[in-house]
């Protein structure tokens, strides 16, 4: 089955008065690309973060938030950089004599300040913690999945129902161009008795050859017969595991190319509107193959 390549995930974990949420967003890529924003904590954990999302995911650009809400008594450890806080008063008070900026720092402001406050952090990976949040990062992967799956399931509906109707159209073509070659020579034909004037006068060697030209230039059986095929094959692939979307893509590429030809032979102005339509339903589809996986 086919799937999308865009999808949201979110997923919360709490042990030990610790709380780890996470959020999973994806949207359409060439490739798998993996963005993750993490506490310094667990910065260690990237590259598992990223094997996680690989096992599950093959293409899109994939982004992993991961924040961690501590207990009280991380709270209770806050740190007060003042070294901090006096660097800063001393460039406002460089800016107000200098520049002339009025203006003064309250408290409010001044916590506000990055940095100015900050619980504390191990240095080093912490694995208890990584544990939690590996827990709801599986969470949260699961939901980007199914929501993906949905949505490719969807997809697949919409496309299935567009491949039908340009069957329909195909075979309103094969039927309009049953006998456009035999009409074009006989006009052919016609049109060279004009000329000459006796029928006696004519090559009729010659005549036929060029009668056999004019049907294989006007003749669109092969093209048709090719866009059966090749709806078939994308019905077939719709199927497939795991999805397949440069193969539909490449597909749609194809439909498109027979159906420029198919407009390019024709001399029948209803095969001509048929073509737009059918080139329409294929452009429709082109926009939505560029977000599946």
């Amino acid at each position: 089955m086919i799937t999308s390549m865009t999808g949201y995930g979110r997923a919360a974990t709490r042990s030990d008065g610790i709380e780890v949420l996470v959020e999973v967003r994806s949207v359409n890529n060439r490739f798998l690309d993996v963005m993750a924003k993490m506490p310094r904590a667990i910065a260690g954990f990237e590259q598992q973060v990223r094997d996680s999302i690989a096992q599950k995911i093959q293409r899109g650009r994939v982004s992993v938030s991961i924040s961690v809400a501590g207990s009280e008594d991380n709270t209770r450890n806050l740190q007060l950089n003042l070294d901090l806080v006096k660097a800063y008063l001393r460039m406002a008070r460089k800016l107000r004599l200098d520049v002339g900026i009025k203006g003064k720092l309250g408290i409010k402001e001044v916590l506000q300040l990055p940095d100015v406050i900050a619980a504390p952090t191990p240095e080093t990976a912490n694995e208890a913690l990584w544990q939690i949040a590996q827990q709801a990062l599986q969470e949260a992967v699961d939901q980007l999945v199914a929501m993906r799956a949905n949505e490719g399931k969807n997809l697949a509906v919409d496309f299935r129902r567009r491949i039908e109707q340009i069957e329909k159209l195909i075979a309103q073509i094969e039927t309009l161009s049953a006998d456009q070659a035999l009409a074009a020579m006989e006009k052919f034909r016609e049109r060279v008795k004009k000329l000459l004037g006796s029928s006696d006068s004519i090559d009729e060697g010659r005549l036929e050859m060029e009668l056999a030209l004019i049907a294989d230039r006007i003749d669109v059986t092969e093209e048709c017969v090719r866009f059966h095929s090749h709806n078939q094959v994308f019905l077939q692939t719709l199927d497939l595991k795991p999805s397949q979307g440069r193969k539909l893509n490449f597909l749609l590429q194809e439909m498109h190319r027979e159906a420029n030809t198919i407009g390019s032979k024709t001399s029948l102005s209803q095969v001509s509107h048929i073509v737009v339509s059918i080139k329409d339903e294929i452009e429709k589809m082109r926009e939505q193959i560029q977000n599946i996986e």
